[in-house]
């Protein structure tokens, strides 16, 4: 006997795995369901439409970020808070590569997080959090390349055999240096000669 579960959890990774493959939009509910080895029906005893596939994939990705955005917005000074809302974001990005990519690289996954009234919030949040008060055109392309490279970090195949731990740190690291950030003492890693 399967455990609850079992079967919306093996649906949403064969999902994603066939959104990375082929795009949201030209993947069809059959497409998951023959991938599956079960019928539409049995699809649809999940998920009633593709979106609500797509909305159940990005939702641990929501929450991990709206609690990323509330603990950044609980710091005090506008470095911290960049800094950590920074470290949040990477978390999730490492974490979670494949459907980051997604998210960054699929128009329909893009749609969603800019459609949805509460995810928009989220993505206007964690914008002004990076770019911190009164940005300057400088610092918004900066932001935007940050947010960008990151999201993008999991379709690149030469990272793929990377290290959640190495790549974060690494992600870490360039990010702050292009947002201008000062590296804290206890995350420099000491160079050897």
């Amino acid at each position: 006997m399967s455990q609850p579960g079992t079967a919306r959890t093996r649906l949403l990774n064969v999902a994603l795995t066939l959104f990375t493959r082929h795009g949201v939009e030209a993947t069809s509910l059959q497409m998951i369901a023959d991938e599956l080895g079960v019928t539409k029906a049995a699809v649809y005893h999940q998920f009633h439409a593709k979106e609500d596939i797509v909305v159940a994939l990005t939702e641990p990705l929501v929450e991990g970020l709206r609690s990323a955005i509330e603990q950044a917005e609980a710091k005090r000074g506008a470095a911290a808070r960049t800094d950590a809302a920074l470290a949040g974001i990477i978390d999730l990005v490492v974490r979670n590569r494949h459907l980051a990519a997604l998210l960054q690289a699929d128009v329909a996954m893009a749609r969603l997080m800019d459609t949805d009234p509460e995810r928009l919030d989220l993505k206007l949040r964690i914008g002004a959090l990076l770019a911190g008060p009164e940005p300057t055109t400088e610092r918004l392309v900066r932001v935007a390349m940050v947010g960008g490279g990151l999201m993008l970090t999991g379709h690149d195949p030469n990272l793929a055999a990377v290290s959640d731990d190495e790549l974060g740190h690494h992600l870490l690291t360039s990010a702050r240096r292009l947002l201008g950030l000062r590296t804290p003492a206890s995350d420099r890693v000491p160079t050897t000669r």
